[in-house]
């Protein structure tokens, strides 16, 4: 049979295969019937709590300041925790730690109002927010108290939906390292104070203040900040080309629980939502394979090769096997950041060279024992188009180390033409909560964190750090970046240990020497040689010379106390950081 959903002018054709197929081909913890009709509360797991506004302030608010004392210091724990609120009005203040998710289940944000605040704070690190990663809000709207809020965050840590009916400041009265803002209206100021970085997409500001740090970039933004590379720190850039924003589970008018996968949009600014109904397809909680941590890899393909979704509650998945999505227009969304660790050396996770498919709101953290990859979209050597109907990824996250001693060989691979990254981190851990026992070159050893080999392949906010060999190594043709930031890796014990061939160090982001069309557009790395301090990059950025390929507005730093050099700024060109010379150098458009 078919089901038909129609919203904000766009139509979905949504195939379900037979019941009696799906019955026998799912696991056993599906047993149950599940109408697109019913409203009936998922079994979303422990760890998952869904507040309305029946409920008392001090009820929610318990609960609230509970997960929040749990999480705020629990960088390398097990939990995930899911904060979501039914459509309505409530009266609380959320603190928002590690591994922590904050929704409205509402179809647009102004269907959920928080009074009060939603926050990310640094107390717990004196006010520096460099190390406040993997938590997000999403899908509200804040009346915040007094006026003003705050996201002190760095990676991992996306700002997605939100109407803030305020201020909103970016750090914590010290250093913060990095951010995503999409599809969100700002009423007030953005302040970033000590931000070094940031990337802000699709959205409405009121306005930016002051001139930035090192890099920001705002694509298909409304009211973006003024002024020029490289007198400041901002890249401009009035339309999104293709985007697809992330799916989010709702709940709709009749109280049934959807997943919500908004539209391709190309040439677009500003939000999604703005406009009234927004444009997508409304996929029923049925459709849906309700995974909790302890169900097993071949339970999860079982429900893929059935047909099924996956809506992955908060907790981490050990995998013995990989989950392989074969399906186009799959969509596998997490909540509370739900994390994949596989084990005895498979790939977490892999897609056939399908279209459509939609992978959101989850970590993949290496096991200790290696991977040839943690993630790969689409098998070596794919070739369909899929540039009509992309994959996307929305905010995925990859970790090697820092929770335990951890290893892989590549991080991220991306074979499938088309592919949108939309907010990636991927993470060779530099520190870990044991005094460094987890982490170091022999410890936590990964090469590669991104290989991209596919065609026509689009990111936005990608960040990429400290692995050992090339950050991000680009393969394909007509690939486009917007946002970059890296940190080489800390730890070279020594110049010989990390040469690539006579070439000092590894380029954080290199364009293979036969791709003759890539533009790439606010670009920074970063050196902190802590091991060994007279170590060297000889570039951060290295490309061929061909006339499609355009890179603008690139950075280089040195963080401080005379910890290495990276010596020019793509290719032979631009000034050296660190070292005797300066802490900074850019480029403003190379060639």
């Amino acid at each position: 049979m078919k089901r038909r959903t129609v919203i904000g002018g766009a139509t979905a054709v949504v195939a379900a295969a037979g019941a009696a197929t799906v019955a026998q081909a799912l696991p056993s913890t599906t047993a149950g019937p599940n109408t697109s009709t019913s409203t009936a509360e998922p079994d979303f797991g422990a760890h998952v709590h869904v507040f309305d506004p029946s409920m008392s302030s001090a009820q929610i608010q318990s609960t609230l300041d509970s997960v929040f004392k749990a999480q705020e210091t629990n960088q390398f724990g097990d939990e995930r925790v899911a904060l979501l609120f039914k459509p309505g009005s409530y009266d609380v203040t959320a603190k928002i730690g590690f591994f922590t998710q904050i929704a409205g289940l509402g179809l647009v944000p102004g269907k959920v109002t928080i009074n009060g605040s939603v926050q990310a704070d640094a107390d717990w690190f004196d006010g520096n927010a460099t190390q406040n990663f993997w938590r997000c809000a999403e899908n509200l709207t804040v009346n915040p108290t007094g006026g003003v809020d705050m996201w002190a965050v760095s990676q991992a840590a996306p700002y997605r939906r939100i109407h803030l009916k305020g201020t909103l400041a970016l750090d914590d009265g010290g250093w913060s390292s990095g951010g995503f803002l999409a599809d969100s209206k700002i009423d007030g100021a953005v302040n970033p104070g000590g931000q070094q970085q940031w990337f802000t997409r699709n959205s409405t500001l009121n306005s930016w203040s002051g001139n930035g740090n090192w890099n920001a970039v705002f694509v298909g933004t409304k009211n973006h900040p003024k002024g020029n590379w490289p007198d400041v720190a901002f890249t401009r850039i009035g339309k999104t080309p293709v985007i697809r924003e992330k799916p989010f589970l709702y709940v709709d008018d009749a109280g049934a629980y959807q997943v919500f996968v908004p539209a391709l949009r190309t040439a677009v600014n500003g939000t999604s939502w703005e406009s009234g109904s927004p444009a997508g397809e409304s996929l029923p909680i049925s459709d849906f394979f309700v995974a909790q941590p302890t169900n097993t890899a071949a339970e999860l393909n079982a429900a893929l090769q059935a047909g099924k979704h996956l809506l992955l509650t908060p907790g981490v998945y050990q995998l013995d096997r990989t989950l392989s999505v074969n399906r186009s227009g799959t969509v596998i969304l997490g909540l509370g950041l739900a994390t994949l660790t596989p084990l005895n050396g498979v790939i977490a996770l892999e897609t056939a060279d399908v279209p459509g498919v939609k992978i959101a709101g989850i970590l993949i953290d290496a096991g200790t024992t290696s991977s040839y990859a943690l993630a790969r979209i689409g098998p070596k050597g794919a070739s369909a188009d899929h540039t009509a109907d992309p994959t996307s990824l929305h905010d995925v996250f990859l970790r090697v180390g820092g929770h335990s001693k951890a290893r892989a060989e590549r991080g991220l691979i991306i074979n499938n033409h088309g592919t949108i990254g939309d907010h990636l981190w991927i993470w060779r851990a530099d520190h870990d909560d044991s005094g460094g026992s987890k982490t170091g070159w022999s410890v936590n050893p990964a090469k590669v964190g991104l290989i991209v080999s596919g065609d026509d392949v689009t990111m936005y906010g990608l960040f990429v750090e400290h692995f050992q060999g090339y950050q991000t190594r680009w393969d394909g043709d007509r690939g486009r970046t917007y946002f970059y930031q890296n940190e080489m890796p800390y730890d070279p014990p020594n110049q010989d240990a990390w040469m690539n061939g006579t070439t000092r160090g590894y380029a954080a982001y290199k364009v293979a020497d036969d791709v003759t069309s890539h533009q790439a557009y606010g670009l920074g790395s970063y050196c902190y040689f802590n091991v060994n301090n007279s170590v060297v990059a000889d570039h951060a950025f290295e490309v061929p010379k061909a006339s499609g390929i355009v890179m603008h507005n690139l950075v280089t730093v040195s963080l401080g106390g005379n910890q290495g050099t990276i010596a020019h700024v793509i290719n032979d060109q631009g000034g050296s950081a660190g070292g005797s010379g300066a802490m900074s150098a850019r480029v403003t458009a190379y060639p």
